[in-house]
């Protein structure tokens, strides 16, 4: 990307500078980090190793796993370099990339997620025709359309972004190149860039959104109509460990980014901010793991299948 600005990097100002809380900070995003990849790719491998969850839900899941490792890579290492050797300075084209991956791979889990929601309408309120309704086809084409609305949304973002003229400062009142921050800094008239930001926002998170909520009206009223408490259960069992994920994903979008860029607090959206792009990656592998009984099954195969051969080795 052509840089026509007269800033050539940026700095971050992080999330402290207090170095008493430099390193137990590193520690706790180090662990947190560790957790995301090993829970994030552990299930990847757990949905392909376990022919039982070769199913519509669980390769979406997979696919959430993955876009929740991809965009938490986006900014956490950085972070850490930050903490632990204080190198908070990042290069125009690096900060355009990592606002590019971040924004491409969160927008991704927003249209995942209502992925997610149909593939629960069809396999509760049309449970006789599931099989042929979430065939792999269509699977592959609502995976394939999340990616490449992510991708196309990142590009138009980034593309917006550093086409403004950056002349002032290059302190960025952030710990990564989020969409607000950057703005924040550039001298050119922003108001055309925060209708768009706005306006692209509120589209992709309504759309998903109203992909969600009409699913699970549809699925309520099907729980509704069904007279057994066991059957209660059961249909609500297959829909809580999404719920809990949509419901902290979209409230942090939206306390986020629904709002003009004049009225964020950077040290709100900071603390926002380790959590959408920190906490949610490392706890929907959990979410997903502790509320589901096929998921914890196969694990449990899995770890007597390792102890097994290990035992035989000796």
């Amino acid at each position: 990307m052509k840089n026509s600005t007269e800033v050539t990097q940026f700095i971050f100002l992080g999330l402290t500078n207090d170095p008493e809380l430099q390193v137990p900070l590193f520690v706790i995003f180090t662990l947190i980090y560790l957790t995301t990849l090993i829970g994030n790719l552990g299930m990847i491998v757990l949905i392909l190793l376990d022919s039982r969850l070769h199913t519509p839900m669980y390769f979406f899941l997979s696919n959430l796993s993955l876009v929740d490792f991809c965009y938490s890579s986006a900014v956490t290492p950085k972070v850490m370099a930050g903490l632990l050797i204080g190198d908070k300075v990042i290069s125009y084209n690096a900060c355009a990339a990592q606002m590019f991956f971040f924004v491409a791979f969160a927008t991704v889990e927003n249209f995942l997620l209502a992925s997610m929601a149909y593939d629960r309408f069809a396999a509760v309120c049309k449970p006789l025709h599931y099989t042929t309704t979430m065939t792999t086809s269509m699977c592959a084409r609502l995976a394939i359309g999340s990616y490449v609305c992510g991708f196309l949304n990142a590009a138009f973002h980034v593309g917006d972004i550093f086409s403004l003229f950056f002349c002032k400062s290059n302190i960025v009142h952030h710990f990564f190149c989020d969409v607000p921050a950057v703005m924040a800094l550039s001298c050119s008239d922003k108001h055309i860039s925060e209708v768009f930001l706005v306006f692209m926002s509120s589209f992709n998170v309504f759309f998903a959104l109203l992909v969600i909520l009409i699913s699970y009206l549809f699925i309520f009223i099907t729980i509704l109509k069904v007279h057994s408490a066991q059957g209660h259960q059961k249909a609500l069992s297959t829909c809580a460990s999404h719920l809990t994920t949509v419901s902290i994903f979209y409230g942090t979008v939206i306390f986020m980014y629904l709002q003009p860029s004049s009225s964020h607090s950077m040290d709100t959206d900071k603390m926002a901010s380790v959590f959408y792009s920190m906490i949610i990656p490392m706890l929907n592998p959990v979410v997903y793991s502790l509320r589901n009984k096929e998921v914890k099954s196969a694990f449990k195969k899995i770890f007597e299948k390792a102890n097994f051969s290990m035992g035989l080795g000796f």
